[in-house]
């Protein structure tokens, strides 16, 4: 017999899923680096990216999730979905806006919605935390240990770093930047970074001891994170490609600031 309630629940789930794929993705769809960057990326590039992002969307799945079901069979059930709602939205409106034609081909199809698939996964997995009502605070059920809250915090800076990443602007600033500005942008990154998850006085903040305990718990290891995450979109971007090492450090370091910043507020989202 069909529980008419739990499906009415779990339909108005789907809806909230689909609201976030909308609302997070927006900006990445509406940008035409990131159009350039489906049609033109080498596949596998993107076929890493993908791969990549299986486990870090199965962990959002585990710690937030469209629905309120629990369990590995929901969480995976969750992640699939929360994919094929990503799909969804991104091949629809990137045809209302006309960046998908008739005419084109299957691959420039393909890799147009994989590539942004997966920020609008997130943001339907984020949908039930943010659109109703059940973000800000943790709960038992939740609770990340020291190695899940490095997760989520792998997980912000994925989300932030995507949106700047493919720009060209990005690549402006690390052009212009001096080695003193790299370094003042790390100084900024950090300070940000610490204030931001112990000291803003947000919910969902991390309890910390000792402020200068709390730097070398989860600061440092936070922009570290960061600053892994950054190299690793730049390379599935290509834009390690044909780059000096120093190029490529600077690089890192410009787009580590919002990553870092993505890094601290995945706690405030998750």
């Amino acid at each position: 017999m069909i529980d008419v309630k739990r499906e009415r629940a779990y339909a108005a789930a789907l809806g909230r899923a689909f609201a976030g794929a909308l609302v997070f993705n927006i900006p990445l769809l509406m940008t035409m680096e990131m159009w350039l960057q489906g049609v033109a990326m080498d596949r596998w590039r993107l076929l890493a990216f993908m791969l990549a992002s299986l486990p870090l969307l199965f962990g959002l799945a585990y710690y937030a999730g469209f629905s309120k079901a629990r369990g590995l069979g929901a969480d995976l059930l969750d992640t699939a979905v929360a994919l094929g709602v990503g799909a969804v939205v991104v091949a629809v409106l990137l045809t209302a806006f006309g960046v998908i034609r008739w005419d084109a081909t299957a691959r420039e199809i393909v890799g147009l919605i994989a590539l942004q698939a997966v920020p609008g996964a997130m943001g339907a997995l984020l949908a039930r935390r943010q659109l109703s009502g059940e973000g800000g605070g943790e709960t038992d059920e939740d609770e990340a240990s020291y190695g899940g809250e490095l997760f989520l915090m792998a997980a912000g800076a994925l989300f932030f770093a995507l949106n700047v990443a493919p720009t060209e602007e990005m690549i402006l600033i690390s052009y212009k930047a001096t080695a003193a500005h790299a370094l003042a942008l790390i100084g900024i990154s950090l300070l940000l970074l610490h204030m931001i998850v112990f000291n803003a006085g947000f919910a969902g903040q991390e309890e910390a001891g000792h402020p200068v305990v709390a730097f070398f718990h989860f600061t440092l290891p936070g922009y570290a994170i960061a600053l892994g995450v950054s190299l690793f979109v730049l390379f599935v971007f290509g834009r390690t490609a044909g780059d000096s090492l120093a190029g490529v450090i600077q690089t890192t370091v410009v787009l580590g600031f919002p990553a870092s910043i993505g890094a601290a507020a995945a706690r405030l989202l998750v």
